[in-house]
């Protein structure tokens, strides 16, 4: 046999190989859940660390940043402890999924699923851009991560396998976040959310054609409660401007994916919304086993809002008792049982299905 023979052969084998192994995890994941992966996009309240491995400010794989993690490690995600994407894994019986930027493209098992979040990240390009992974740049990642899929798997079982998975997307908030900070008063939030919404209709259209099949939509939060944006105020109250612009954002979006879902049979979502939930917490702390509902855990100044988490910073000794942790992301109670109403909750806070109903379709 000569060599070009030998090495067709040998490279037939491998390619085989791939194939089987690929479809071995397949199976396995298949049949311990009724989701198979999870694939998430969006911005720091998903993140698990996949900022780690870029030249940003936006970091979190420091002290004392999870300093409830297993192991107190702080591994990237912006929490004390697990965050809502680590959650939603464990509520649907999944390994939370990997950054992607943690991945070797040569080894890397995408059956499994992919996390691309970043923080920092917004629907806009311009937000935070140069420090974070964009949102375009994320959809462009699981574009390849699609390819590749259908090259180990084969088209048709890579489009069934990515039908079946949840897309779990929180994005939004560090726009609001933005726009707050640099709007002048009395002016309406209605324009800058028309204009966000207009480009995330393109880019929930484009994971469409890519694939994604079963949505879960984490709208914004009230994030003009967030500590830092609070500090601003004399009085502490939260930005009516920040949280004005998160309830149209919420409401736009349900808009836009409810025509996704008429335009596209087969097409599946639920949108849970963050503000609403969240608000309940924050106006009723002690009705939900929270003791401090303004200030962050962990800190520097006054509510601990004016320096993030840092290792210079102080933290409170009971993260349990917090609802936020640093002066933008919740603590990790905070996010089990948000992530925990979206899961099993129902309408108005989670719609037009939870997270439970979408996953076993």
């Amino acid at each position: 046999m000569g060599a070009a023979t030998v090495a067709a052969s040998s490279s037939r084998s491998m390619a085989v190989l791939a194939i089987l192994v690929a479809a071995s995890f397949l199976a396995a994941a298949t049949a311990a859940s009724p989701v198979p992966a999870i694939y998430v996009l969006g911005d720091s309240l998903a993140d698990v660390g996949n900022n780690n491995h870029l030249p940003t400010i936006l970091r979190a794989d420091f002290p004392h940043n999870g300093i409830d993690y297993p192991g107190k490690k702080a591994t990237g995600r912006f929490s004390n402890g697990k965050n809502s994407v680590d959650f939603l894994a464990d509520n649907l019986g999944l390994a939370s999924p990997p950054p992607y930027l943690a991945l070797s493209s040569s080894s890397a098992n995408y059956v499994n699923g992919v996390n691309f979040a970043s923080g920092g990240a917004g629907v806009s390009n311009d937000t935070n851009k140069g420090q974070c992974i964009v949102f375009d740049k994320q959809i462009d990642y699981f574009s390849s991560v699609s390819a590749s899929l259908a090259q180990s798997l084969g088209q048709a079982q890579a489009s069934a396998h990515l039908s079946k998975s949840l897309f779990a997307i929180t994005i939004g908030s560090n726009d609001i976040i933005h726009y707050a900070r640099s709007s002048s008063a009395g002016d309406s939030p209605q324009p800058f959310v028309d204009a966000l919404i207009q480009t995330l209709t393109a880019q929930l259209q484009r994971l469409y054609d890519l694939g994604a099949r079963k949505l879960v939509f984490l709208g914004t939060g009230p994030v003009g409660c967030c500590p830092s944006l609070r500090e601003l105020s004399a009085t502490k109250n939260c930005s009516t401007v920040a949280n004005d612009a998160s309830v149209r954002y919420n409401a736009a979006a349900a808009s836009l994916l409810a025509g996704m879902a008429a335009r596209h049979p087969d097409m599946r979502y639920a949108l849970f919304d963050s503000s609403a939930a969240l608000l309940q917490f924050i106006n009723q702390p002690a009705k939900y086993g929270f003791a401090e509902a303004k200030a962050a855990c962990c800190g520097l100044g006054d509510m601990n809002a004016k320096i993030g988490c840092t290792p210079l910073s102080f933290y409170c000794s009971n993260r349990t008792s917090h609802i936020f942790w640093d002066f933008y992301h919740p603590t990790e109670t905070t996010a089990r049982m948000l992530t925990s109403t979206a899961f099993d909750g129902s309408a108005p806070l989670i719609f037009p299905i939870n997270i439970r109903q979408l996953s076993a379709l």
